[in-house]
């Protein structure tokens, strides 16, 4: 771990040798380390130290950028030139606002002393009860568990100065048992909140109870969703489409609907940097500080969330929501929202099945690609354990489905809410989501792939 001291002083004294109008500095350091299994066996044991500077820098209405992973003053200020050189070769942005100025950021705590003191041994004894577990049920297991320490620093030429470290721990495991299988995952900041065996246990379970699946005709179905699949349908919904440069550009599904019901009154949805629930990070990549922001109240579309850029188009100010400007991969998308919650209910998953009289269980969807934007429409499959529900009770497992279905108007179908949350964190971000009920699902077809 680098400390705040010593990257303050590493950003403050590369800021100093910047010939730009403006400079910003954005360091990320990661400590962390995986084991990684299949077939039952620990076949992997990596640990990575690495941190990067991303560099931007402002030639009046030019910008340029650049990034290295060295920390000495000769490479940054080598970085620092490759940036201005980039920045002299672009054409002037008249949208462009200038970098943020400093605002006062309330730190939050988000870091555990037993996940950064995770070991090697018990990482293998946590994976090993799990493969244990499995082999006992004549099950294969495979999958990973991490821990690892990070820390953000972001500093600008106007007088920003943002720091925040914390840790992270997430295992995710498959088990396959001859045409079953099963799944598990979570994130957690604090190792208490990781409960490595118990997840095992109910993947190997799930990839039982999921052999000898029947076939099913596609069509219209009531599905009952584990927080997996529902997770699934907030994060397109984030990256789709509640971005403030989405909207602007007329490709979300909120163009034209904002103030207006769409969805279930059940529906509530926001994005929070700041709950110690979820995987907390106190400002964005420009140090500006995160708002909590309501995306969609009882149904309700109320606003997209605002980098600098996309905010000052409208006349507003930044929700605390860019991503690294530098990297190639998120350069163009604009603002994000990285920490989606969906407001829970009051119906235990128990009692959603016994709400059904025929319908199917879903445990995830899995290879989901955008169809179109307006509706958030996805094509994709299910996965890890699919069941036939038959009057209020899960009668047996099924062939696994294809579907093409907007996430928008399923949501407008939601029947119920379950009151317990999971935090999942897979592709940008992280949510903390309930289990639903759905109406209404459509599934196009049937694959003959096994669970895997």
């Amino acid at each position: 771990m680098l400390g705040e001291s010593h990257i303050r002083e590493l950003l403050e004294n590369a800021l100093r040798i910047s010939p730009a109008d403006e400079t910003e500095i954005v360091l990320e350091a990661h400590d962390s380390a995986l084991t990684r299994f299949a077939n039952n066996t620990i076949h992997q044991n990596v640990a990575e130290v690495n941190t990067e500077v991303a560099i931007r820098v402002v030639l009046g209405k030019r910008v340029g950028s650049a990034i290295t992973n060295r920390l000495t003053e000769e490479a940054l200020e080598k970085a620092i030139a490759e940036a201005v050189a980039l920045a002299r070769l672009q054409p002037e942005n008249p949208e462009f606002p200038g970098l943020p100025d400093p605002q006062p950021i309330e730190p939050v705590t988000a870091f555990d002393e037993a996940v950064a003191g995770a070991t090697p041994e018990w990482r293998a004894r946590a994976v090993g009860a799990v493969c244990r577990w499995a082999e006992s049920a004549g099950a294969s297991a495979a999958g990973a568990l991490s821990t690892g320490i990070y820390e953000l620093a972001v500093a600008n030429s106007r007088g920003v100065f943002a720091y925040h470290v914390g840790t992270e721990a997430h295992f995710t495991t498959v088990v396959m048992c001859d045409e079953g299988s099963g799944y598990a995952h979570r994130a957690a900041w604090r190792l208490a909140d990781l409960d490595v065996e118990a997840m095992g246990r109910s993947a190997v379970d799930r990839a039982l109870r999921s052999r000898n699946p029947r076939p099913i005709e596609p069509g219209v179905y009531p599905v009952v969703l584990e927080p997996y699949a529902v997770d699934d349908i907030l994060s397109w919904l984030g990256y789709a489409g509640a971005g403030a440069l989405a909207v602007q550009e007329g490709r979300s599904w909120m163009n034209d609907r904002i103030g207006r019901p769409i969805m279930s009154p059940l529906v509530t949805i926001w994005d929070d940097g700041r709950d110690v629930a979820g995987l907390p990070l106190p400002f964005d990549f420009e140090g500006v500080p995160r708002q909590r922001v309501v995306i969609v109240e009882k149904g309700v579309p109320q606003g997209p969330v605002y980098d600098t850029v996309t905010a000052a188009r409208e006349g507003r100010r930044s929700t605390g929501h860019a991503l690294p400007r530098s990297r190639p991969q998120t350069a163009s998308l604009g603002p994000i929202p990285l920490h989606l919650f969906m407001a829970p209910g009051e119906v235990t998953l128990e009692e959603m099945i016994r709400q059904v009289d025929r319908g199917l269980y879903i445990t995830r969807f899995w290879y989901t690609r955008l169809v179109h934007p307006r509706d958030c429409v996805l094509t994709g499959m299910t996965r890890d354990g699919v069941f036939w529900i038959e009057k209020g009770e899960i009668a047996y497992p099924v062939q696994n489905l294809r579907f093409t279905q907007g996430y928008v108007p399923a949501l407008a179908q939601v029947r119920a809410v379950g009151t317990e949350r999971w935090v999942l964190s897979e592709g940008f971000g992280f949510t903390c989501v309930p289990a639903l009920l759905l109406e209404a699902f459509t599934f196009t077809g049937v694959t003959e792939m096994p669970g895997h």
